[in-house]
This record gives C-alpha cells, structure tokens and sequence, in this order.
C-alpha cells in the first residue's frame, strides 16, 4: 500500500463536500494620516521609551518657548515645572475607581512561594561568601539591593507646565498649531530651532496614547486686553484638533507669553540626570535667558528646584530667512518656487528665488540653455523636461558660495559668559569660525574649550550644539566627539587629556544641518567640511590656551625657585656669618691682605653691626629683587605692560533705555541714546 491510499474501497467512502476556494477580496487601499504615522513611529520624534518621552516633550517646548521669545527680541523668561502623578492621583483625574487586586497570579510582578524561596537562598549564599571574604581579610563589595519587582501596570504620570515670555499665539491660531502635524511656521530656508513642525503636537500625540488628556494652552499677545484659553486633544486618525474649550479670558494681570501644560506617562528617575544636564547645557549656549526649572513630588527630598540665572542682556540677532542657493535644489523644490513665485518671466525668477545669480549670471545661464528658453519666457509655461534642463545646469554650473549673513551663532561672547557661569573654568578660551558651505547651505562652527572647574570629570568632556540645541545622545558617532578624542594632540598644547578636566563645547549652526538617523541627535564623521571646520575651532582654542598654561607654568616654576631659595636662607645665612665671624677674629698682621672694603665688612662683624640677622635680612632682599627683575624680564618679552586684570561683567540696566548694538565676536560695544 503506497503512502496517502486509503484502506478502504472508494465505495464504502462517504463522499466528501466539494469546497468552493474562496475569491480573494479586491484590496483596498488605505491611507495614514501625518499624526497616525508618527503615532505608530513615535521614536522618529524621540519619543522611544517613557523617560526619553518626558524628556523630549521637556525639551520641545523649553525650545519652543525661546524661539517665541527671540522672535520679539525678548530676553527669555522660562519656568519649566514636572509634577509627579501617582497613580491614585491620576485614577481621580480621570474619574477611575480604585480596584483592588483579585487574583494576584494575573499579574506580571506576582512572585510565587518557590521562586521567593530561591531568591532568599540566593542571598543567604551571597552573604555566607562575603562574611568567609571578611574574616580572609579580602576586600568586601557592598551588597547590591534588591530591586523591588515593579510591573508593566506600575506607570509613572507626570504634569509638564512650561511658561514663558514670548509673543503668544493668535487666539484662532491655536487650535492648528497644537493639534494638526505637519502644520508650523519654520518650513521657510532658515536657521531654525525646530524643522518638522511636531514639537508640542508630538507631546499631545504621547499624552492621548499614554493618558488619554488633553492639552491646555493659555496664551495672551502685547495688546491684546484678554488671555485666550484652549483645551483640545488630537484625532489621530484625521490629523485635525478636537476642542474641548477655546473661549477668551480676561487678562488678569500683564503679561504676553504662553502656558502649556500637559499629562503624559514618563519617567523620571531614569532620566533625571539627562533633563538636567539638557538645562544646563542650554544655560550654557544662550547665558541671556534665564530658566527656573522644578520638580515636585509628594516626597518632599525628592524635590528639585534649579535655577539658572541670566548672565548678560547681549542676544544674537535673529536669524534672516534666506533664498535657496542654486546648488541645493532639486526637481520638486524647483517645481514648488515656479508654482508659489510672483515673477512673470524665466529671467526675473532666476534672479529673484536664487542667490547669487545677478541679472548678467542669468542672463548667461539661459543662454546656455539652449534655443528653447529665452529671458522673456513665461516661467509657468516651462515644461517638464525643459525643468529637468535648468536642474542639470544648476548641478553642473559654478556658482558663488552664499554668505553667512543669515546664521545667527550664539557668538564668542555669549559662549564665553555660558561656560564661565556655569563651570567657573581656571581657564577658557574660544573661537569662531567664519562661515563656509556643505550642499549649497551655509554653516558655521564656533568652539570653546576650557580647563579646571566644578562638576567637570577628569578627562575630555564633549558638549555639542546644533542651532543652539544641546545634543545628549548618540554621542559617540558625532563628528565633534570623534574630532575631540581622536585628532586633537592635546599634549601638543600642554593639556593632560587623561588627568585634566577639559570641557570642549562645539557650536554648528546652518540653514540645513545634516543630522544622521531619524533621531536628529549627531551629526555624521563623513562630512569632510564640517569636520575640518570642527578641528580647525578646537586647535584655535588650544593655541590660545597653550600660551596661558606656559605662563602659569612660567609663574610655578618662578614661585617654586623663590621657595627652595627662601627655604635655605636661614642655613646659608648662618654658614656665612659664622665664617665672617672667624675671620674678624684673626690677628692684625693676617688682615692686611683684605681690601678696604672687605675690612670694613669684618670690622662690622666684630663691632656687631652686620649680625646674624640682618644677613638673613639682606639675603631675603636680595631673592625678592631677583624674583622681580626676573619677573619684569619675562612679562616684557611677552608684551605684557601692565598688571593682569580680573573681568567685570556689568549687571542689566533697570527700566527701558534705547540703545544701538555694535557687535562683533568677541565684544560688544552699546550706545545709549
């Protein structure tokens, strides 16, 4: 009998059903809208895990804030507040009873009788070992505590406020700006905190999948005699807002600026550290706004309240939106500047949406062209292919670099102020770059690098900036961090880049920055042009740094000459005397053969004149005046005239005063009116 034959006769078999195959459905098509996709691909955003939430959304709406602030060349006033929820808390928020546990196997953090009997003969044997250790007289490793089990249902709520002084928000505006993705006024070419439009709308996305609250926005313009108030959530599957409150307040008090608060699931343990070091490092880049961050617990020593006071009132100037460079564009960005421009013909538009194509340059370039385009041809007549022409000839045709005119870096002086008010350095030193060009899109590289100060570990630590945004993650693959640690030859410079605390601050700023992974946390080593304008600010900083730490070594070497002389005095001073004393003692008919003056220093001797002391005396003199005129030598050969001067920051002006800014990078010059 082969395999798969029945031992039956087919007549005895009951004969079976045919089955008719089922027609596959015709498929359909399906659509996400902008907010169901970063739902679904959240970590896009940097919304990976609760902590990396509650840090994200901190950092959202602190950049938010400053950006409103700058915007009306406000010096920044934020107050970040995190309040911790427990779960008790937020059940009585959002109406939800208290239950209490039925079956206590259903759960995830149920620990069975045998595997707590395991666990505790688990320790039993770990302190049997370490007390046979003890008695050996070997070295003892502190007992690791055991964590408590914590379930997957154990989560963490916390209320995000943050508030600010800037130029708040249209009252009709609101709704869009906070509940549709892909919405936002920063799509122009220009340096930028923010690029995607998500922010706070990422936030709002994470409380509705985490919490299901909504968002509150209390907002209020210069002018405006009320205080707009918005509650909404997000519909995630329309990308619309839904709004639950929008209605006008009265303005209780003068005040412009935004509220924001929101409920999301995060984690703070985990991340304290990383908000806190994201506070201080934008303290650091932007020393002209102040930040007034808070934690509250219901434990009182979990409490956390840091304040960042403000160092100087100098801003940098608001960054200048800018037109495309020729260089930088492709098809679609050609086909979108000839469906928005309001120039009529081919030779205006590419005067007039390009830079540095004069009239003469595109002039040239249409006659290169060729005989289909003139200078008076309609530019919404273009055809495909003839778009396709003017993309060929942009990618292969010479142009001049843009300027830098539109980037606006935190600048010498602030940097300086930043790193000094917030690490108190033995010594700082910094640089700015002029600005160069990666893909037609201006950058610009500014560095500080200090040496000593408080809270610094030995060694080099990396602190980077993009756009005046710190980066705190995926460090070791950043352009700054490889450029620091591996092609800076720190002892060249006489720094210790094992024992020294070195603190290197890197600043890129640009109208494009080329982020590498979904995460916009590093900017890539391959980049050649960034990379060399990187090593090129480190080194400048290095070289002035080397000339300060040759002098104090100059200055250690003198003190510590000045010390092993001043040290032997004494036992100098007493060898002498006791060999003068000898020879004033000698006959008459031996001192014949000493000089004048040679018997005159002995007869004070044996006269008590010149005595023990005032050798020593005269000795001490004599050490300080070779100190100094050693001293004077040295500060005359470096070019230095005068006594070393301590800085003087002047504190802010009170009231309002009209004033004009000079700046430049490393000073600024005000004159009042």
């Amino acid at each position: 009998m082969e395999i798969g034959e029945s031992s039956e006769s087919p007549e005895g078999k009951k004969k079976s059903k045919s089955k008719t195959p089922r027609k596959p459905k015709d498929s359909v098509l399906k659509q996400k809208s902008p907010a169901e996709f970063f739902a679904d691909n959240k970590n896009i955003a940097g919304f990976d895990n609760p902590g990396k939430c509650l840090y994200t959304t901190v950092r959202e709406l602190v950049e938010n804030a400053l950006d409103s602030a700058e915007s009306i060349s406000k010096l920044p006033i934020v107050e970040i507040t995190i309040e911790e929820i427990v779960r008790s808390k937020f059940n009585s928020m959002i109406g939800l009873a208290e239950h209490e546990r039925v079956d206590e196997e259903l759960y995830d953090d149920f620990e069975s009788a045998k595997a707590r009997e395991k666990r505790l003969a688990k320790e039993a044997r770990i302190q049997e070992i370490q007390a046979k250790n003890a008695n050996l007289g070997k070295k003892v490793k502190e007992p690791v505590a055991s964590k408590a089990m914590k379930g997957r249902g154990e989560t963490s709520y916390y209320r995000v406020t943050c508030k600010d002084n800037g130029k708040g928000m249209p009252h009709d505006d609101i709704p869009n700006m906070f509940g549709r993705v892909l919405s936002g006024t920063k799509y122009g070419l220009k340096q930028t905190r923010g690029k995607f439009g998500l922010g706070a709308k990422m936030a709002l996305i994470w409380s509705k999948m985490s919490t299901g609250l909504p968002i509150e926005i209390t907002s209020s313009m210069k002018g405006q005699n009320y205080t707009s108030f918005c509650r909404l959530d997000i519909d995630i599957h329309r990308n619309i807002p839904h709004i639950h409150v929008h209605e006008k307040q009265d303005k209780k008090e003068r005040w412009h600026g935004a509220e924001i608060q929101i409920v999301i699931e995060g984690n703070w343990t985990t991340y304290r550290s990383k908000i806190l070091h994201y506070m201080r490092q934008m303290a650091v880049i932007t020393p002209y706004a102040e930040f007034l961050f808070r934690f509250l617990s219901d434990a009182p020593d979990k409490n956390v309240t840091v304040k960042f006071a403000r160092r100087t009132d100098i801003m940098p100037p608001v960054p200048l939106e800018t037109k495309y460079h020729p260089s930088a564009v492709d098809l679609l960005l050609i086909k979108r500047l000839i469906a928005e421009t309001s120039k009529q013909n081919l030779l205006q538009f590419l005067q007039h949406e390009f830079v540095n194509i004069s009239k003469s340059h595109a002039e040239r370039l249409i006659g290169e062209m060729g005989p289909d385009f003139s200078h008076k041809m309609l530019v919404k007549s273009l055809t495909s292919q003839q778009i396709v022409r003017i993309h060929q000839l942009f990618r292969q045709a010479k142009f001049d670099d843009p300027s830098g005119d539109c980037l606006s870096p935190a600048g010498e002086y602030n940097l300086r102020l930043g790193i000094i008010k917030e690490l108190h350095p033995d010594m700082v030193a910094t640089y700015s770059g002029s600005a160069q060009v990666f893909e037609g899109h201006p950058f610009l590289v500014e560095a500080g690098v200090s040496v000593g100060g408080k809270d610094v570990k030995q060694g080099v630590n990396i602190f980077r900036f993009a756009n005046r945004i710190p980066l705190l993650f995926e460090q070791g693959a950043d352009v700054v961090t490889r450029t620091a640690l591996k092609r800076i030859n720190w002892n060249s410079y006489k720094i210790n880049q094992a024992q020294d605390k070195i603190g290197v601050f890197v600043s890129i700023v640009s109208t494009k920055i080329p982020f590498k992974g979904t995460g916009k946390e590093y900017i890539g080593d391959d980049i050649s042009e960034i990379a060399a304008a990187v090593k090129t600010s480190i080194q400048q900083c290095c070289t002035q740094l080397k000339s300060k730490i040759l002098k104090r070594i100059q200055a250690r070497e003198q003190q510590e000459r000045k010390r092993n002389l001043s040290k032997y005095i004494p036992n100098v001073t007493g060898a002498i005397y006791d060999v003068l004393k000898e020879m004033s003692h000698l006959h008459a008919s031996k001192r014949k053969r000493y000089t004048n003056e040679d018997a005159e220093v002995l007869n004070k001797v044996s006269n008590h004149i010149i005595t023990r002391e005032t050798l020593g005396e005269k000795l001490a003199q004599h050490v300080e005046q070779v100190d100094y005129e050693m001293a004077l030598e040295y500060a005359t050969q470096s070019g230095v005239n005068e006594e070393p001067r301590e800085n003087i920051y002047i504190q802010t002006l009170e009231g309002e005063s009209k004033f004009v800014d000079f700046q430049s990078p490393v000073f600024v010059f005000r004159l009042f009116q």
